[in-house]
């Protein structure tokens, strides 16, 4: 799975342009689930500025946008903790 982690690595880098980014497989827990054929499971920690201001949703849709291309085809599913740069102080 290195490889879609750093192919969603780079996509959110090139659209979000993050302050703090990390991404973990969590593969290993699905095992076995029906999905998992479709792709990886992921959590996605990133803290960018151009969450400011806007409700969790539309930050998860950022996120989601940026990645599109990867889902059903390496990636299966997300757990996404989005913040905004003054949420962490």
């Amino acid at each position: 799975m290195t490889g879609v982690i750093d192919e969603l690595r780079s996509r959110l880098q090139k659209e979000l342009a993050p302050l703090s980014l990390e991404v973990l497989d969590d593969s290993a827990k699905h095992i076995g689930h029906a999905g998992a054929r479709e792709g990886g499971h992921f959590t996605i920690i990133v803290v960018c500025t151009a969450f400011s201001g806007l409700p969790q949703l539309k930050r998860h849709r950022l996120v989601y946008a940026a990645i599109a291309p990867l889902m059903g085809r390496g990636v299966h599913a997300l757990s996404i903790q989005a913040h905004s740069p003054d949420e962490l102080h």
